[in-house]
């Protein structure tokens, strides 16, 4: 979101997703690419395959036993020798996603110029909205998820309700027959959420990945629900 679409914020992680379900797929044999992407740019680092013994519905509303991990970091030797702060980038793909979502491809010119598949930003919204809703922390609360909420409403775009079904049945915290939940099922789903919201630990999170704070100020229950009634859909 904020390479592509300008999102003021930074983050921790890149998310990708395959768009077709594949069980046995494995990132391994891209780590080579992926180093000599980064040489291009005069860095040199390390990527490793990260196993996960065990998700837990605690922790996150998407982590699944089947999501694969990698973690790339600058290089030990290359970092002491330049000085460079050690940088962690993780790397997470779904591999048996919910396949509602649309595509489009979009344009990089650095290193080189060349296009990216990417969910189209209605897409986004529907994941993001699924984070919302869904994710569970034991004692965090991710303001991030909140900030962009409130970046897709102002931007005006509109929210697929069948695609957010969609991917609400396949992490299992929607069970209905129906093609879509309804405006005033979400709306009810949203209420209940806003109201346990723990706004403070919320501005607390999002602190550290945005320059200008000036807009937590606003940051309350009354503001959520008010902000919610914005939403246009589709």
């Amino acid at each position: 979101m904020r390479i592509f679409h300008k999102l003021d914020r930074y983050s921790e992680d890149l998310d990708f997703s395959l768009n077709y379900v594949d069980e046995n797929f494995s990132l391994i044999p891209f780590f080579e690419g992926i180093k000599d992407e980064f040489a291009l740019l005069g860095l040199d680092v390390d990527i490793t395959l990260k196993q996960r013994k065990s998700i837990s519905p605690i922790e996150s509303a998407f982590l699944k036993e089947n999501t694969v991990w990698g973690l790339i970091t600058l290089d030990e030797k290359y970092r002491k020798a330049t000085n460079f702060p050690n940088i962690k980038i993780k790397i997470e793909i779904d591999k048996t996603p919910p396949l509602k979502f649309n595509t489009e491809q979009l344009l990089l010119t650095k290193p080189y110029t060349f296009y990216v598949s990417c969910m189209t930003v209605e897409s986004l919204f529907a994941g993001k909205m699924h984070a919302v809703l869904f994710r569970e922390w034991k004692s965090r609360v991710k303001g991030r998820d909140w900030y962009d909420l409130e970046w897709y409403i102002k931007k005006g775009v509109q929210l697929r309700l069948d695609e957010l079904t969609d991917r609400g049945l396949n992490s299992g915290h929607i069970k209905t027959s129906k093609k879509s939940i309804s405006v005033k099922d979400f709306q009810n789903l949203m209420l209940n959420r806003i109201q346990n919201l723990d706004v403070e630990k919320a501005r607390f999170d999002i602190r550290q990945f945005v320059t200008n704070q000036d807009d937590l100020h606003i940051w309350s229950f009354q503001y959520f629900n008010d902000l919610v009634a914005h939403i246009k859909f589709s």
